[in-house]
Parts: structure tokens; sequence; C-alpha cells
């Protein structure tokens, strides 16, 4: 008798919910997601938009760009690793004299054979080209080791800087960076997945390039001026076009492409996990016979954008080939007129050309560096933005120790989700003593739920004070007011693991003996029992393997389990029928038993044992009272308890006939 079709709504949640400002709270499983601001939900009481409808919106037009970051703030990445940073670029270094040094003793061992020197003569020649062969590999191995080395501890040092920022509310909201699109998951995992990974690479792709190419080219065009100073002159001006000309015209070309791509990654990234999420209502409306989220024009922008990147970097690589044979036949020329002259010795003709030659191998990547620098930026600023945010909540300067006492106190509080914008409470006052029971009524939009979020500090009023056990909740260290607080939602959040997996986030140190009771206390007994992989049965992504109702039911088998002194109960019985309904209710009247409990509602179930009822309307208490007193009233709690009878009385007679 459960609601089947929660598995098409649980994958729903993740597009149409608005994620909270963070995350802490809620790794206890209770799954709460604040109800979306007005602006976003066209106004208080406005519905949100269908699936279809969302779907049909505009999706091609890609977000602005967000700010660069400065050189030098980019560059700080790397100052933990300096010393690592120092011995990967020295071995860079010493990669490319160790191929440029085997060229050129290979070049002289030859020329001097073919010239008649006997092989007395030719044993320090012999010997270095087997050292530099040999040593040429070895520290190639060494370079990558550490250089990768590098970028990996930099990557790890990145993603966990903003796991830990969304994590612990650093950000304001969770994909709080401001601009179109930013609040959306799959905006924000490219920025966690893709956008690090771009900016780990700035070290490899960019700054490792650059830098070995400026200390070898100096060293090349030294070897060659040694020797003649017209022969430095040729190679610095081939290499200036090739390592500096070159370079900066395939910087021009390609930074519109690369600030393109960045940003319709993220685009496509977003639509194609809205549409994922949504793919049950496509099937059901029909939406899969045309495009209705533009993907098909995101993936033609990116397409394009990449052509063009493959374009410039094909025509890079050829003005590369193209100079360095250039290289090498204005310096074999210029060398045989010098032989001819007198002034340069015969032998040494074959090893400068070939030394010119494998010159180029040191810039031939500047041209994929600049190329990758615009959109390693570009991740970049999208990356800093999630950093850089304000957060809409922190921790106090000095906290005070975790709440002992839970009697809780509503003063004149006053909350909108938008500066300026239409007030989602207004001078709300309640109190709950400790051990006191109060349910919250009223229709949909009349911010029951915002009461929640204030209370766990995914946001902080406007406006008054909420305090639990005589101190504002500001006071106290976020982690320790939200362990305090047990929320059911009914909004559940299960994630792709194990029974195991799922119960153990509220309590990672639970015995199997209390798993299965908070199972059982949550009418799941049987659950693990119909696998014979018992608690480590797989519930898969959002909790498909489970109905509706027992992804519900496995959320307060999370809340039971963390046993906190304030239990928030939000509408946790909205996928269960009637009978599982009245079960679960009475096991958890049970559970209030000693408990500060505040349950919220818009079904009049099970509420004669409240101590007290809230009725909330358009942001504000219109009514309050017991059951009995609030019905003996014409007022609205009555109206809504008439409309529910009606309801159940009209479902009655339809089943009769």
């Amino acid at each position: 008798g459960e609601d089947m079709n929660g598995n098409a709504q649980a994958g729903r949640l993740g597009a149409r919910a608005s994620p909270p400002p963070s995350g802490v709270g809620f790794a206890t499983g209770a799954g709460l997601q604040p109800q979306k601001p007005p602006a976003e939900r066209g106004g208080r009481d406005a519905r949100a938009p269908s699936r279809a409808t969302a779907l049909s919106l505009p999706a091609a037009r890609a977000p602005e760009p967000a700010p660069i970051p400065s050189p030098q703030r980019l560059l700080s990445l790397l100052r933990p690793h300096a010393g690592l940073v120092a011995l990967a670029l020295f071995l860079g270094v010493l990669t490319g004299v160790a191929g440029i040094g085997l060229l050129a003793t290979g070049g002289y061992l030859i020329a001097a054979a073919a010239l008649g020197t006997p092989i007395l003569g030719l044993g320090i020649p012999i010997a270095l080209v087997r050292v530099f062969g040999v040593g040429r590999g070895i520290v190639r191995y060494a370079e990558r080791l550490s250089a990768h080395r590098v970028t990996f501890t930099l990557l790890t040092d990145l993603r966990v800087r903003c796991y830990r920022r969304l994590l612990h509310g650093r950000s304001g909201s969770v994909g709080a960076p401001t601009g179109p699109g930013a609040t959306r998951s799959g905006d924000l995992l490219t920025r966690l997945v893709k956008d690090v990974d771009d900016v780990q690479a700035l070290y490899l792709r960019v700054c490792t390039p650059v830098i070995v190419a400026l200390l070898l080219g100096a060293l090349i065009v030294a070897l060659f001026a040694g020797f003649r100073l017209v022969l430095g002159a040729v190679m610095l001006g081939f290499l200036l076009l090739a390592g500096v000309a070159l370079p900066w015209v395939v910087y021009r070309r390609s930074r519109a492409a690369q600030e393109s791509l960045v940003a319709n990654r993220a685009a496509l990234q977003a639509q194609v996990i809205e549409m994922v999420q949504g793919l049950a209502d496509l099937l059901t409306l029909g939406g899969l016979t045309a495009d209705p989220s533009g993907v098909t024009a995101i993936q033609a922008l990116l397409n394009r954008s990449k052509q063009r990147l493959i374009a410039v970097a094909g025509a890079q690589r050829f003005a590369v080939t193209m100079l360095a044979g250039g290289a090498l036949w204005t310096v074999l020329l210029v060398s045989i007129l010098l032989v001819d002259r007198g002034t340069l010795k015969a032998v040494y003709l074959p090893m400068l050309a070939l030394v010119a030659l494998v010159s180029f191998d040191a810039v031939q990547p500047l041209g994929e560096a600049v190329a990758a620098l615009r959109g390693t930026t570009a991740a970049a600023a999208r990356v800093y933005e999630v950093l850089d945010t304000e957060p809409a909540v922190a921790d106090p300067p000095r906290p005070r120790p975790a709440p002992t006492s839970v009697d809780l106190c509503f003063d004149r509080v006053t909350f909108a989700y938008q500066p300026g914008g239409p007030p989602a409470l207004r001078d709300v006052s309640f109190s709950v003593p400790q051990g006191g029971r109060i349910a919250i009524v009223g229709p949909s939009g009349a911010g029951k739920t915002t009461l929640v979020n204030l209370l766990v500090r995914f946001w902080d009023p406007a406006g008054g004070a909420i305090r639990l056990g005589g101190h504002d909740l500001r006071s106290f260290a976020l982690g320790d007011l939200r362990r305090s607080i047990g929320v059911v939602s009914q909004r559940t959040t299960i994630f792709s693991g194990t029974l195991r997996h799922n119960l153990l986030l509220a309590r990672p140190g639970a015995s199997d003996a209390e798993l299965l009771e908070a199972l059982a206390r949550a009418g799941l007994a049987e659950l693990p029992r119909r696998s014979p992989l018992g608690l480590e049965r797989w519930v898969g992504e959002q909790g498909i393997q489970l109905s509706g109702g027992e992804r519900q039911r496995l959320a307060i088998a999370r809340t039971l389990l963390l046993d906190a002194p304030l239990l928030v109960l939000d509408e946790p019985t909205a996928n269960l029928d009637p009978i599982t309904e009245r079960g679960l209710l009475a096991e958890l009247a049970g559970t209030m038993a000693g408990r500060t409990t505040i349950s919220i509602t818009h079904r009049l179930i099970g509420l004669e044992g409240m101590d007290e009822i809230l009725v909330l309307d358009a942001g504000g208490i219109v009514e309050r009272g017991t059951h009995a007193h609030l019905v003996a009233r014409d007022g609205l709690y009555r109206r809504i308890l008439d409309a529910q009878d009606q309801f159940v009385d009209d479902v009655r007679v339809a089943g009769r006939g």
C-alpha cells in the first residue's frame, strides 16, 4: 500500500530542491532539503514549474565567465610544494640537456669517425653517448614521477578545500557562486571535478613547459654563440619566432574557444544531469521526442570550441615543424660558409645541425601551454568562486559548548530568502520547554519548512533570535548544534550504497544490533531479512531499489539511530499509506518521550497528544492552542480539518461506487 511512484520522485529531488547552505547537519541522514527562495519559486505561494516546463526553458546560453584570478594567486597554489616543484623543474631541464647532449655527441662522433679520427680519439664521445643515452631515460622517469607527484598533490589539496568549503557551509549555500545556473547540481559537479582537474594542470601543462623552454632556449643560444655569434643570433631568431611570436598568435586565436569550452562544458553537465533525474517525467510526458533542454545546441557549441582548438593546435605544430626545418637549413648553410672560410671546424657541422633540429622540442609545448592557459584560468575562476563566496552561516569565533538543555524559543523571528523580497516568516514567536511537543500546521508555502531551515542554521534570521537552552543558536558551533537535532523530512536522501552504509551516517560506530533495532523501530525489520546480504543489501542510487515508503522509513531509522535530544518531524509520513502512517506515528510517539519535539505537517493526523499546535499562514502564526481548542474555533485549523475529512469521505464514496 506504499507509494511505489516514489522511485521516480526520488530521482527528481536533486534538480528540484534548492540545497541547504551546509551539508554537515544532514550527513546524519536527516535528508532535509530547504525550500526554494521565493524569487526562484515565483513568489511565496507560487507553485514550482513542472519538469516539462523547466526543461523547455532555453538552455544553450552558457553562464557569463567569472573574473580571472591574478597570476600571483594561481601560482600561490604551488607555494606549499615549492621544494618538489623545484626538483621537478631541475629534472625537466636535465632531461632536455641529456637529449641535446645525446644528439650533439652522436653527431660529433659520426662526423669524427667519417673524417678518419683514430679510435682512441673517440673514447670520450663514445662514453658521453652512453651516459646521455642511459641518463636521459633515468632522468626522464624521475622528472615524470616528481611532476605528477606535484600535480596529484595539488589536485588533492584543491579538491579537498572545495569539498570542505561546501560541507561546512563556508560558501553560503551548496552551489552558492553567483551567476546564471550556478546553483544547479551539474554545474557544481563540473566545478568540483573537471574544473579542479584543469586547475591542477596549471603546473604540468603551463608552468613547467614555459620555464623549461626558457632555460633550455637560453642554454642552446649560448651553445651556438659559443661557436660563432652569428649562429647564436640565427638560433635566437628562430626560437623567438617559435617560442614567443607563435604562442602569442595561438593564445589570441584560442582564447575565446577555451572560455566557451569551459562554460559550455558546465552547462552541458548541468542539463544532462537534470534530464537524467527527470527521465521518468520526460518519458511520461513524451518529452524525449524533441530536445527540450537544449542539450543538442550546447553540444554543438562545445564541438565548435573543440574543433577550433584542434585546428589551432594543428596549425601550431605545423608552424613549429616548418620553423625547425628552416632553422636546420639556415644553421647548415651558415655553418658551411664558416667551414669554407676556415672559422669553423667541419667536424662540428653535423652536430650543430642536429642540435638546431632538436632544440624545437623544447618550444613545441609552448603553443599548447598558452592555449591551455585561458582554459585553466577560466576553470580556476570558477573554482575560486566556490572558495571565495562568503558564508551565509559560520561558526562563532568562540563557540559555546554543545547544548545540554534543549528548551527552544523563537523570539520575533523574521526571515526573507532574498534581501528586500517578501518575508517567508513574519514576527514568529513561540517556545517549547524541554521534553515538550508542538505541531506546526498550515497550507503549502506558509513557512513551515523555513522554520526548520532556520533551526538547523541553514540560514540565520534577518530579525529576532532563536535560542536553545537559553542561548542564541549562533553561539554554538554548527557541528555541535546539528548533532543535537534529529530531522526526519519528507524529502529523503538515500545514498548509493548498502543499508549499513546509509545507517552508519548517523552513528559511525553503531553495532549491527543497534542498526537492526533502528530499522525495526522504523517498521523495516523485514527489509534486511528479505535479502541474503542482510545489512549489506544494496539500495541503489537515491534508494532506487526501495519503494517510496521504504526510503522514508530508512531516513527515519537514521534519525532514530542519531538519538538527538531535539526531534523535528517534517512531513515524515508523506509517502506512506494511512495504515503504515498510523503505525509509524505510534512508534514515533514512543520515540518522542523525553525529547523536545516539533512536528510539521499539513495532514492533521495524530495531533491530539501535542502540547500546542501552531497554525501558520503567509509566514505568520494565525492560531495557536490544543487540538480540542482549535477544533472548537471556526478558524483556519478547523477549515483544514473539515477539508481533510471531506476528502476522506469522498474517497470512500468513490471506492464504494
